[in-house]
């Protein structure tokens, strides 16, 4: 007995067919397109003392960039801070686009429906910008981190709903790439000459400054984001 095809089985065979029929273009530095992508820039002033904090984005699928850049702002084609310098493409086949509850493809069907769910990338990236656009924006509490990180909930990514602020900076620092050699250079050379210039005023001590500011941002973001749920987000 042949068995008919259900009204889920349709959603995902038209899924997998929208993707193979609009396939995401060549990432473009130079006109700032970015498919699917997630990009990285460095700080002002921040990222010259700690060069792995830096300001992010995600794009849509046809490459314009949106970031969350302040209170109530969510920049469309116009990143923060200058050009990206770091960027990862992301697998739209990782996604979860369901139609319906029972049309989830992730294993956390729950968790995602109370995320944000949605049925394209880009409609992940609306809705989330919908929703900062009425958050203030704090470097320690809700910044360009948890504007991606909402938006990659919201597409269930690698089937987690579990993003967060440290788990998306280690996933660009582990797995992005420079854009080129100017953007490394651009990235780590105030890192460089701060503490070229901090040491010879101040000695060895300077460093010991610089190390302790790190532990001390790196030890907030993992209590507000592990331990006082809700304070980092």
């Amino acid at each position: 007995m042949e068995l008919e095809a259900t009204p889920d089985d349709e959603v995902f065979s038209s899924n997998d067919e929208m993707q193979e029929l609009w396939p995401l273009g060549e990432v473009d530095p130079k006109r700032a397109r970015f498919p699917c992508c997630i990009v990285w820039t460095p700080l002002p002033v921040v990222s010259w003392l700690a060069p792995y904090i830096g300001h992010v984005g995600i794009a849509r699928e046809d490459g314009t960039v949106l970031d969350f850049a302040g209170s109530n702002l969510v920049n469309v084609d116009d990143l923060a801070y200058g050009s990206a310098a770091r960027c990862l493409q992301l697998d739209k086949k990782k996604c979860c686009f369901p139609a319906s509850l029972a049309a989830h493809v992730c294993a956390r069907s729950h968790e995602h429906s109370e995320a944000g769910t949605a049925i394209s990338w880009d409609d992940a990236l609306r809705s989330g910008a919908r929703r900062f656009e009425h958050r203030c924006y704090n470097l320690f509490t809700c910044n360009s981190h948890s504007f991606v990180a909402d938006c990659l909930n919201r597409l269930a990514y690698g089937g987690s709903v579990g993003w967060n602020v440290l788990n998306l900076a280690a996933l660009v620092w582990l797995r992005g790439r420079w854009l080129d050699r100017t953007a490394a250079l651009r990235s780590f050379l105030p890192f460089a000459a701060v503490s070229c210039v901090g040491v010879l005023m101040a000695g060895w001590s300077f460093l010991i400054g610089m190390a302790a500011f790190s532990l001390l941002l790196l030890g907030w973001f993992v209590l507000g984001v592990y331990c006082w749920k809700g304070l980092v987000g």
